[in-house]
C-alpha cells in the first residue's frame, strides 16, 4: 500500500494532507525518512510520524457538526484563533475536517479520520454536491444568474457550470438570497462568483454537503452520522463498506 494512502487509512490525515506531511519530511519508514507519497508499506513496516508510532487502521468516526462563524476549518492554527476541533474536543479519534469552510461562513461540515473517503468526497473528479445559501449584495437579473450557471472566469480560470437560483429579494435592503450548487470546490468559490458577478455575499451558509443536512443541530453541536448515512457516502465515491 502506499504510504499516503496508510497514513489516511490509519486516521493520521487526509491523503492529500498526508502527501504535505510526507514532503515536509516528517515521516520514517524503519528508521529511514520517507519523502515520497507512493512508498510502498505493509503490516510489518514501522511507519512514525514526527517520531510518534502509527499502527493501522484506526476505528473510523464521523461526526457532522452545523459550523458556527468564527471558526476555522483546521486542526490547528499558528495564529490562535478558535478551530473547528475544539467544537468536538469531547471525541478520542484525531479527526479532521473534510474540505474547508471560511471563518464566517456557516453551516454542514464533516469531520472524520476516515482518510479515504475524505479524499474522494473533496475531489472534484466525484463530483459531489454542495448547497450553499447566500445573502447577496444587490438585486441580480436574469442575464447575471445565468452567466453564474454557466461557469465565471476567475483568476484567468473558468468555475465548472453551477445551479443558481434566487430564493428572495429584498429591495427594501437591496438585498438578494441565492441558492447555489456546486460539485468543485475551489477555495472561497461562492463569494469569488458572487463578487465576479457585481454581487458581493453579505453572508454565507453551507446548508448541504453530500446529502447531508445540519437538521435539528444548533450551532455548534454535533452528532454521529448514522450506518445508512455513511453507506450512502461510500456509495456516493465508490468505495465499498
Amino acid at each position: 500500500m502506499r504510504l499516503a494512502k496508510y497514513l489516511a487509512r490509519a486516521g493520521v490525515a487526509s491523503r492529500r494532507r498526508a502527501e504535505i506531511i510526507i514532503s515536509e519530511g516528517r515521516v520514517a519508514v524503519n528508521g529511514i525518512t520517507a519523502d515520497k507519497p507512493q512508498v510502498l508499506v505493509g503490516d510489518n513496516d514501522t511507519i512514525t510520524v514526527d517520531g510518534r508510532l502509527i499502527s493501522g487502521e484506526e476505528e473510523k468516526v464521523y461526526l457532522l457538526l452545523n459550523k458556527p462563524q468564527g471558526y476555522i476549518s483546521t486542526t490547528t492554527d499558528t495564529h490562535d484563533r478558535p478551530t473547528v476541533t475544539e467544537l468536538v474536543g469531547d471525541s478520542d479519534a484525531r479527526l479532521y475536517p473534510v474540505g474547508r469552510l471560511d471563518a464566517d461562513t456557516s453551516g454542514v461540515l464533516l469531520l472524520t479520520n476516515d482518510g479515504e473517503l475524505a479524499h474522494r468526497l473533496m475531489h472534484p473528479r466525484y463530483g459531489v454536491s454542495k448547497v450553499y445559501r447566500a445573502w447577496v449584495k444587490g438585486l441580480p437579473q436574469k442575464e447575471t444568474l445565468d452567466l453564474m450557471r454557466g461557469g465565471l472566469v476567475i483568476e484567468g480560470e473558468k468555475t465548472a457550470p453551477a445551479k443558481v437560483k434566487l430564493i428572495r429579494s429584498e429591495p427594501e435592503n437591496d438585498s438578494s438570497l441565492l441558492e447555489i450548487v456546486l460539485t468543485e470546490g475551489k477555495k472561497r468559490q461562492v463569494k469569488n462568483m458572487c463578487a465576479e458577478a457585481g454581487h458581493p455575499v453579505k453572508s454565507l451558509r453551507r446548508d448541504n454537503f453530500a446529502g447531508l443536512r445540519a437538521g435539528k443541530l444548533e450551532k455548534g453541536a454535533y452528532r454521529h452520522l448514522k450506518q445508512r448515512e455513511i453507506d450512502a457516502l461510500y456509495r456516493l465515491v465508490g468505495l465499498q463498506t
